[in-house]
């Protein structure tokens, strides 16, 4: 008897809660569900499940094999998946969601070099700063920057990005330049409204972690639309390093405090399940991993 075919219908039956349903999954009889549920009984030498006319229930045995035999079949699907992935040629529709402004700068120039790498595949691109239901939504991938909560979904960090306090030379001079992170208290200050601490800046320095409470003039939900006020003039931004590098490079923006450091996000792909991932897939997230272990904002 093959092992596989035998642990392959004990997890159906445990799955499904019943021979019959587990003979429905599998395409086979429930005669054959029952001989090869109890030939790995005697194989084993053990009882793993308890039969009664109205239900299945597993015993102490039965319960810790089959936690085994899920891992293992799930090993074994990531391995045939993997192989059929690679080798298959990248086709088709891939439906990717990505930050608005991340999308813009740093994405939007990435998808022709990777169509013209891969001819056959075609991308449907929405650019949203709200977190989607991957899975509710139809999308085969998202890119998405901060700490992710533990969900069902499977990530891949892309690259990151720091939180960067600063202000134009012109703001800096007319109000001074803050040396302490209570000195934001008394200062102008354009808020990003999405940020999950709100009002609440954190910042880590010599002493620890600080928390200031700000007082913002304007809030919004567009960090370019932050960005445009501090080169204005307008007041003091926290604003992730891939948006402002360029404008401290240039001295159009001024990082001040540099000894108290904001938070550093990751930039991650993330996409529904690990099993069955498809080639153009898989190759997308490849090209992006590639692309931006390049960039700029992260020297």
């Amino acid at each position: 008897m093959d092992k596989f075919l035998e642990m392959q219908t004990f997890a159906a039956v445990v799955d499904a809660g019943s021979f019959v349903r587990a003979a429905e999954s599998l395409g086979i009889s429930k005669a054959a569900v029952s001989r090869y549920v109890a030939e790995l009984e005697a194989r084993l030498g053990v009882r793993l499940l308890h039969r009664t006319t109205r239900k299945l229930s597993l015993t102490e045995e039965g319960r810790a094999f089959h936690g085994r035999c899920k891992a293992l079949l799930g090993e074994l699907e990531d391995a045939e998946s993997e192989i059929t992935a690679s080798s298959a040629q990248a086709s088709g529709l891939v439906k990717v969601n990505v930050p608005v402004t991340f999308g813009i700068l740093h994405l939007a120039p990435l998808w022709c070099d990777f169509m013209a790498a891969n001819p056959r595949v075609t991308l449907d691109v929405t650019l949203s700063d709200r977190v989607v239901d991957l899975v509710d939504d139809g999308y085969d991938l998202a890119v998405r920057i901060g700490s992710l909560l533990s969900s069902t979904l499977v990530s891949r960090k892309l690259a990151s990005t720091r939180m960067v306090l600063c202000a134009s030379p012109a703001y800096l001079e007319k109000h001074g330049r803050p040396k302490m992170p209570a000195d934001l208290v008394e200062h102008t200050v354009i808020a990003y409204s999405l940020l999950a601490t709100g009002d609440h800046w954190e910042l880590n320095g010599p002493g620890g972690k600080v928390n200031v409470l700000v007082r913002p003039v304007m809030r919004t939900n567009s960090g370019d639309t932050c960005r445009a006020a501090a080169l204005r003039g307008q007041g003091i931004i926290l604003q992730p390093s891939f948006l402002v590098e360029e404008d401290l490079r240039s001295g159009a923006l001024v990082e001040f405090m540099p000894q108290y450091r904001a938070a550093e996000f990751g930039i991650y792909a993330v996409y529904p399940s690990r099993q069955y991932v498809s080639a153009k897939v898989r190759l997308l997230i490849e090209f992006l991993a590639k692309a931006l272990g390049k960039a700029r904002w992260r020297a």
